[in-house]
């Protein structure tokens, strides 16, 4: 089997349903789904009983959080690759795996486009062609447009379920920074991803920022000094790239005022 898709689900059942049907409506067949259920409370288990025919594998129980459904997940998972789609994200369009098949086996993370939803506002963030250690100072890799080698799971471990908002990252980081997994971008929109979640709202961003700093300084405390200085002058290096850009600059050599003046 190439593929297994995991969805994680808790109080959502709207949007359980909704990915659900994203995910059985898909032209290609071949695929594992997992739904894990942190005990719901409202209409989820008459959700999954409703589609139980079309679900490969589902348990509805209480867990630990999110990234301890995730690891439940992992374990039932059979696929050769891995792609994580939460309840209330959706694939793309019917054609999202038929699409990716062919990359599979091209690279141990293969990353699509992801359809940003906030508030029904829709916006199309591709993904990198290259990924830096400096990328992720701020940002990801879209964990819902991402298909994971399941065998490195094994080899890097499941995700860190101490933290609560950024274990995803954490393994992302450490896959790519000390594991040196290969990564590819495919040119397909992978995933509509609801901007609700824990990580996403801005209550959560200090909990998140202390998180992240917390894995950084653990294990890469070589680097974080440097780069924590060089972010803090990124603003001055953008605002003298688009003087030395501008059209008064421009201007000025043209006419010879600026010729004596170079932009190193």
């Amino acid at each position: 089997m190439k593929i297994s898709i995991i969805t994680i689900n808790y109080n959502n059942g709207t949007g359980l349903e909704d990915t659900i049907k994203s995910v059985i409506n898909q032209t290609f067949a071949d695929f594992q789904y997992i739904v894990i259920d942190g005990n719901s409370t409202d209409n989820s288990k008459e959700i999954l009983n409703k589609f139980c025919d079309k679900i490969n594998y589902w348990i509805s129980e209480p867990d630990c959080g999110i990234y301890n459904a995730m690891n439940k997940g992992i374990a039932a998972a059979q696929g050769e690759y891995l792609l994580f789609l939460n309840s209330g994200d959706k694939l793309y369009n019917s054609q999202v795996l038929e699409n990716v098949v062919p990359f599979l086996g091209s690279a141990d993370l293969l990353s699509g486009h992801t359809n940003m939803n906030e508030n029904e506002k829709f916006k199309v963030v591709k993904s990198l062609e290259t990924i830096t250690f400096k990328h992720f100072f701020r940002y990801s890799i879209d964990h819902p447009s991402t298909f994971i080698r399941r065998k490195l799971f094994d080899q890097i471990g499941n995700y860190d379920e101490n933290l609560k908002i950024i274990a995803d990252w954490k393994w992302f980081i450490i896959a790519l920074a000390k594991f040196g997994v290969s990564y590819k971008s495919i040119n397909c929109i992978v995933s509509t991803f609801k901007m609700d979640g824990i990580s996403s709202r801005p209550e959560n961003r200090k909990a998140l920022l202390a998180e992240r700093k917390k894995v950084l300084d653990e294990e890469f405390p070589f680097f974080v000094k440097d780069y924590s200085e060089l972010i803090q002058y990124e603003p001055y290096a953008k605002n003298f790239l688009k003087l030395k850009n501008s059209r008064w600059v421009c201007i000025g050599r043209k006419i010879g005022l600026m010729k004596n003046i170079t932009f190193q």
